[in-house]
């Protein structure tokens, strides 16, 4: 196989076969955002190299968070008691129809076995990822031209929302007047533009914010409330595109 592709802030790889196309058959896939609590599920993977292993379970919850490899959080992933073990991570998590409804990604466990407790990247998330690997082999992602204050630093200062600390120039955010944060004579902080809400969701962290905007795309547009100096307004933004 070829490496086509990587997105590691999701878990996933996309690799280019070497084999006639009348042996490679595509699975089908369902819409992960369907699903229901309860649902039966099955992993297919190569725990502890026992190769095409076949697990079954429940969707346990949906929409959880967990923390990918380079720190970033996925959204929406899919917990299930399915087994699945070292060897499992990359594996098809199954309806009971045989529709791919995620990739198994990772497990809680105190020791690294099974424990009950599985996670799968959401199908809807793979139909989003892979073609963007298998056409430029990287993701970018819907942005807003701005750089943002560590939530930590806010916080410290008793700011609510999400701070804008630059906004990147010859953007539609700098021609929209966002402003980022200034320093004074004493040194201190001053706030331009604080992100309060992203089309009336409102946000607190910058995780907050980069969940809402992950699942967009570049073109969208967004509206933006934020506060300046007491001030509260609506900005309309159309979002670019980031890697």
């Amino acid at each position: 196989a070829v490496l086509v592709g990587v997105a590691p802030d999701y878990d996933l790889a996309v690799l280019k076969i070497d084999a006639p196309a009348d042996k490679l058959v595509p699975i089908a896939v369902a819409a992960s955002h369907a699903l229901e609590v309860g649902e039966p599920v099955y992993a297919i993977g190569n725990p502890f190299g026992l190769d095409t292993t076949l697990s079954a379970g429940l969707v346990s919850a949906l929409g959880r968070t967990i923390t990918s490899m380079t720190g970033r959080k996925i959204h929406d992933v899919i917990q299930t008691d399915a087994a699945i073990n070292p060897g499992n991570s990359g594996g098809p998590l199954l309806s009971a129809s045989g529709a791919l409804v995620g990739v198994n990604t990772a497990i809680l466990s105190p020791s690294g076995a099974y424990a009950g407790i599985g996670f799968a990247v959401p199908s809807d998330t793979v139909s989003r990822v892979v073609p963007q690997l298998i056409e430029k082999g990287r993701v970018t992602r819907a942005g807003l031209g701005v750089r943002l204050l560590p939530d930590h630093v806010t916080a410290r200062s008793g700011v609510e929302g999400v701070a804008i600390y630059a906004v990147d120039e010859r953007t539609l955010a700098a021609r929209a007047g966002l402003e980022g944060i200034g320093v004074n004579r004493r040194g201190e902080l001053i706030f331009g533009d604080v992100i309060q809400a992203v089309d009336g969701v409102a946000v607190v962290t910058i995780e907050d914010l980069q969940a809402l905007l992950d699942p967009r795309r570049p073109g969208e547009q967004a509206r933006l409330t934020v506060t300046r100096d007491g001030r509260r307004r609506d900005v309309v933004l159309t979002l670019i595109e980031e890697e």
